[in-house]
């Protein structure tokens, strides 16, 4: 099942009419274990990285799929730490999620069809919701719509898909016990992973310039773009 991602199976984090008291434990869950994989990590390292410090001094930044804004509140409050201004927008296409956060501007929208000009924020990110797409034309225009409003950098990551990956998870996720919806929703994730050919070949077709693609700590993704406006 690892050899390729057509797994044409929707998540159960995904279903539109989940009551809002369960979407809300759910992102709370879901929380926890970003924190212990230090899912934000890779976007500290990356940005000051490729811009320079004083590039990073002030920043809009645009979270696609971006839930309950978990990931932009980590950022900005990091950024602060440091002195740094980021302006963060999340997009998600799930209103209710956005509602669970008003830290920041909050966007119901489709990362298929973003409604924003060319070229609108300093930097997009994207964190683990590539998989959610189940063809390779959506995730290719995804892509595509990242790099158009994109101004300096995109940087997107998601789940690599592997054997070793999946079973630790299930080792992990069982030991903290956690209900048995999100434990299948995290292994689904990553039967419906990537491989760093497949990402290369999707971000050639998005028309995205010299992107690098690697695996990160050996269970991520990473696609980082560097553009000059």
């Amino acid at each position: 099942m690892f050899l390729n991602r057509r797994v044409l199976q929707a998540e159960y984090f995904d279903e539109p009419d989940r009551p809002q008291a369960e979407l809300a434990e759910a992102y709370q869950t879901l929380a926890r274990f970003n924190r212990l994989f230090s899912l934000g990590r890779s976007f500290k390292q990356i940005l000051p990285k490729t811009l320079g410090a004083e590039r990073c001094r002030s920043l809009s930044l645009l979270d696609l799929g971006a839930g309950d804004g978990s990931l932009g509140n980590d950022l900005a409050c990091w950024a602060a730490e440091k002195g740094w201004n980021w302006q963060i927008t999340n997009l998600d296409l799930n209103l209710r999620a956005l509602q669970l956060n008003r830290a920041h501007t909050a966007v119901a929208g489709s990362a298929l069809a973003l409604p924003f000009r060319d070229h609108s924020f300093d930097v997009v990110v994207a964190s683990q919701m590539t998989h959610h797409f189940m063809t390779d034309s959506e995730v290719c225009l995804h892509f595509k719509e990242a790099w158009r409003v994109t101004r300096n950098l995109l940087v997107i990551t998601d789940v690599h898909r592997n054997f070793a990956f999946y079973l630790a998870l299930v080792l992990v996720l069982r030991f903290y016990g956690v209900p048995r919806h999100f434990l299948s929703d995290a292994l689904l994730s990553v039967r419906r992973g990537w491989r760093v050919p497949e990402w290369k070949s999707l971000a050639a077709q998005a028309g995205i310039l010299d992107p690098k693609i690697w695996l990160y700590a050996g269970t991520r993704m990473m696609l980082e773009a560097r553009r000059q406006i």
